[in-house]
């Protein structure tokens, strides 16, 4: 078994969601990449106790490694330094060499907005809590005023502090020294592979696995993660390299049977196909029910410039006649939630912006607009080629009405995806 850590991340207003947690994830991935195993995340408040519970359940949990983020400033809610030196069984001791280190970048800092020598005592003594270290710690030099430490045991904790453009930079340093490489010297060199389908209900991939865990010899060294995202089934996972021959053969078994809607095995994103089948090609994209979403997300791309023609918006009916040039007559017999229309936009976005590859969306995502014939969810699509032929579908899709918009673009760049290649 490879070695294992824990991620503690640390602050109040992380936990109560007004600051998103960078950190975590970020971590979580340097460790993958070291091949280290992570077994848990956790965030907790800027209270002592809740502090020592986490560093304790990690510890209780048998990780080699707690890697801590945030709570290394000078004010009273900053303790993680403290919390973690008692849990440690260390002793709390200023580092004079680092007070000074600390003195010179404030000193530095305060210069800059014409702070007096005298608010600057006042201003050092106030941060000498952040030069206070467990004793036999491993000092990290701040990246911004606060430094981080490494205190080895078992486990050993590696302390950084919240700002990620602090952290990601004295993690690299961490990572290099004696103290961390013995904390996770059982670490393994993790592979990590990823499938993606469209057009699978995640029911149908877990009837799949289950009887694959039957058929595929080894099958449980493989780590198997699912996840639907924008409409499309992300299956990820991760082996050690003696696996690598168990994870062909259930590639191969998920091959026969779902070849239709696997659409990546290298890594590659339905953003990235289209992208690079875009290339030579303008496009245009003419949208109602989506609201630009499509045109966003197919600017999201390095490059997009070259491919994208323009796109329009056009939710009322005098606007998809006058901009895209559709009959109104044909939206009467038909309503503006219809093939037809779908495809008059689709043609009317070609000659507007002299384009040769088009998509068209329109459809009812909000709630209240829908009817009988036609409920919320219903949305058309086309796809116009001027070197091939057009397809139009309409689906009915499930959700609220940000979950349809959204999966309204995952369709329409899985339809590109098939027009062009």
């Amino acid at each position: 078994m490879s070695a294992r850590a824990g991620i503690v991340v640390t602050g109040t207003e992380v936990l109560t969601g007004r600051v998103a947690d960078r950190n975590g994830p970020w971590i979580a991935d340097r460790l993958l990449e070291l091949g280290v195993e992570l077994a848990h995340t956790t965030i907790c408040g800027d209270r002592a106790a809740d502090i020592e519970a986490a560093l304790r359940f990690m510890a209780n949990e048998g990780v080699d490694l707690i890697v801590t983020s945030g709570g290394l400033g000078p004010t009273a809610d900053d303790m993680t330094v403290a919390i973690v030196t008692q849990f440690c069984g260390r002793e709390l001791v200023l580092d004079t060499e680092l007070e000074n280190k600390i003195a010179a970048i404030l000193k530095k800092l305060m210069s800059r907005v014409g702070v007096g020598a005298g608010d600057f005592d006042a201003v050092r003594a106030a941060n000498r809590k952040q030069a206070m270290v467990p004793a036999g710690a491993v000092v990290l030099d701040p990246v911004g005023t606060a430094p981080g430490v490494i205190v080895p045991g078992a486990p050993t904790v590696l302390v950084l502090p919240g700002p990620p453009r602090e952290l990601q930079p004295m993690w690299r340093t961490a990572v290099e020294l004696p103290a961390f490489q013995q904390a996770v010297a059982g670490r393994t060199v993790y592979r990590q592979d990823t499938i993606r389908m469209f057009g699978l209900p995640e029911s149908g991939l877990a009837e799949t696995l289950r009887e694959a865990e039957q058929d595929v010899p080894g099958f449980a060294a493989l780590e198997i993660t699912t996840c639907l995202r924008r409409g499309e089934i992300e299956m990820v996972t991760r082996y050690e390299p003696d696996a690598a021959d168990t994870y062909r053969r259930l590639s191969d078994y998920l091959r026969d049977r779902h070849w239709q809607q696997i659409f990546s095995e290298d890594g590659s994103q339905i953003d990235d196909q289209v992208a690079q089948l875009l290339t030579g090609r303008r496009i245009a994209t003419a949208e109602s029910c989506t609201g630009g979403l499509l045109s966003a997300r197919l600017t999201e791309r390095p490059g997009s410039s070259a491919y994208l023609a323009g796109g329009l918006v056009a939710y009322a009916n005098e606007a998809k006649a006058d901009l895209l040039g559709v009959d109104p007559a044909l939206i009467d017999e038909h309503g503006a939630v219809s093939e037809p229309v779908a495809e008059a936009m689709a043609d009317g976005a070609l000659r507007r912006f002299g384009a040769d590859t088009a998509v068209a969306i329109t459809g009812v995502a909000g709630p209240g607009g829908g009817t009988d014939d036609k409920p919320v969810g219903t949305v058309c699509f086309t796809i116009a080629l001027t070197d091939g032929e057009s397809s139009t579908r309409t689906l009915l899709l499930p959700g609220n009405r940000s979950d349809i918009r959204e999966r309204s673009t995952t369709v329409a760049m899985h339809m590109l995806r098939q027009a062009l290649g």
